[in-house]
C-alpha cells in the first residue's frame, strides 16, 4: 500500500545577486560583464591603485573609460558623498568595486545613492529615518579581494557615522549586486592577520544566521556545509598559504553573504556594529573574539531547536580544534588568541563604554536574528569576558 508523507517546510524568499560567478579564473570574466553595461565606469578600489592595475588596463583595452575612486578605510559618511560625486561627474553609468568589504560596501553605498533625491542620512537606520531609497541603484560589480565579509552578495552597506560614533546600514533589497565575481586567487598571499580576522568574520556570518530563528531550508543547506568547511580552511591557512585552503574560505564567505542577507546575524554582529563605531576596532577582529563568548551565553539559554542547532555548531568546532562539543567555545578562545587575535581591550574598547555599546546594541537590527533574548547586563558581561 503506498503511503502519503507530507513534509511542511516554512515559506520563505531568497534574495541573490542576478548572476555569482565563482572560481579561479572568473576574474578574467569581469570585462566582458561590465562592457556588456557600459562604457563608462566608476572603479571603487583600495588604499593602493596598483592592486587593480589589471582590470583597468583590460577596459582600457576594450574601449571603457574608468575613473578610479580610492577607499583606503572603511566608509564613512564624507567619502561616500565624495564617491558619489566622483561618479556623477564623470558620468558613470556602472559601479565597479573591487577590494575588500570596505570597498564593496563603499561601491555599493555609491551605487544605491548617485540616483537618490533625498540626503544619505534618510536612508540610514538607526542616526537616520531608514526610508527605502527613492529611485533604484545604478549597475553594481562587485569583485572581491579578501574572503571575510560577503558584501558582494548582501543588500546592505556599513557605514560609519563619525559624529554619532556608530556604524549603520544603508539598506535595501535594490542594492544587491546585478554580478558578483568571486575568484579566490585575487585573496592568495592575503596576510595572516587579515586572513585570521576576516576568515573568522566569515565563519561567524555561517554561524549566526544557522542558529538564527529566520533561517530557513535554503540558508540552512549553505551554513551546514560553510561551517566546518569554514573552520578547517583556516587551521589550514595557519600552518602556511594554501590555495585549497583559500578556495574553501573564498566560498565560506560567498556563502555567508547569501545567508546573512536572508535570515539575518545575531547578538556578535549586534556587538560588533556600536563596538567598531565607537572604537574604531576592526570588524572581522572584533566578530571573531566575540564569537566563542556568545556561543556559550546562548547554549546556557536555548532549548528546542535552537539548542540542537548551537550544539551542532560545537560539534563541528570540537571536530575542527580538538575537545569535545562541551569545550568548544573555550578550544575556539585559545585557538584565536594563539593565531594572535587580541581582545576587545587590546583593540581600543574601554570598559567604560560597556554599558553605552550595549544600550545600542540592544536596538540594533542584528539582535533580532539572535537564538534568544540578551538582556542588557548579558551584553555587558559578553564584553568583559572578551576584554
Amino acid at each position: 500500500m503506498q503511503r502519503t508523507i507530507t513534509m511542511t517546510l516554512a515559506a520563505f524568499s531568497f534574495l541573490s545577486p542576478g548572476e555569482i560567478l565563482f572560481g579561479r579564473g572568473m576574474a578574467q570574466q569581469a570585462v566582458s560583464r561590465i562592457a556588456q553595461r557600459a562604457d563608462r565606469v566608476l572603479l571603487v578600489h583600495g588604499a593602493a591603485a596598483g592592486r587593480v592595475a589589471w582590470l583597468r588596463d583590460d577596459l582600457a583595452a576594450a574601449g571603457v573609460q574608468v575613473e578610479g575612486f580610492a577607499v583606503p578605510q572603511e566608509p564613512d559618511v564624507a567619502l561616500i558623498e565624495a564617491g558619489v560625486a566622483a561618479a556623477r561627474t564623470c558620468g558613470a553609468r556602472v559601479i565597479v568595486a573591487c577590494g575588500g568589504g570596505s570597498v564593496i560596501d563603499a561601491g555599493k553605498a555609491i551605487a544605491a545613492l548617485v540616483p537618490a533625491t533625498r540626503p544619505m542620512l534618510e536612508h540610514l537606520e538607526v542616526v537616520g529615518q531608514g526610508l527605502p531609497l527613492d529611485h533604484a541603484p545604478m549597475p553594481f560589480i562587485a569583485i572581491p579581494t579578501t574572503a571575510g565579509t560577503g558584501a558582494e552578495v548582501t543588500k546592505n552597506a556599513v557605514i560609519a557615522v563619525p559624529e554619532a560614533r556608530r556604524k549603520v546600514s544603508l539598506r535595501d533589497p535594490r542594492m544587491i549586486a546585478d554580478v558578483a565575481i568571486v575568484d579566490p586567487a585575487l585573496t592568495d598571499g592575503t596576510p595572516w592577520a587579515v586572513t585570521l580576522a576576516s576568515g573568522l568574520d566569515a565563519v561567524t556570518q555561517v554561524i549566526e544566521p544557522y542558529v538564527s530563528p529566520k533561517a530557513n531550508a535554503l540558508t540552512d543547506a549553505l551554513c551546514r556545509d560553510a561551517i566546518p568547511r569554514g573552520l578547517k580552511a583556516l587551521c589550514r591557512l595557519r600552518e602556511g598559504e594554501s590555495s585549497e585552503a583559500r578556495d574553501a574560505m573564498a566560498l565560506v564567505s560567498l556563502y555567508g553573504g547569501l545567508a546573512l542577507a536572508n535570515a539575518a546575524l545575531g547578538a556578535v554582529h549586534g556587538l560588533a556594529g556600536p563596538i567598531g563605531g565607537m572604537s574604531g576596532a576592526p570588524h572581522g577582529a572584533v566578530c571573531g573574539r566575540l564569537l566563542p563568548f556568545v556561543l556559550a551565553c546562548n547554549a546556557e539559554r536555548a532549548t528546542g531547536d535552537a539548542s540542537g542547532r548551537l550544539a551542532r555548531v560545537s560539534e563541528w568546532i570540537a571536530d575542527a580544534l580538538g575537545g569535545t562539543a562541551d569545550q568548544a567555545p573555550d578550544r575556539l578562545v585559545d585557538w584565536a588568541e594563539a593565531a594572535g587575535l587580541p581582545g576587545l581591550a587590546a583593540m581600543g574598547v574601554r570598559t567604560a563604554d560597556h554599558e553605552d555599546l550595549a544600550q545600542a546594541a540592544v536596538g540594533s537590527s542584528s539582535m533580532k536574528g539572535n537564538p534568544v533574548p540578551l538582556e542588557l547586563a548579558d551584553l555587558v558581561a559578553l564584553m568583559r569576558d572578551a576584554a
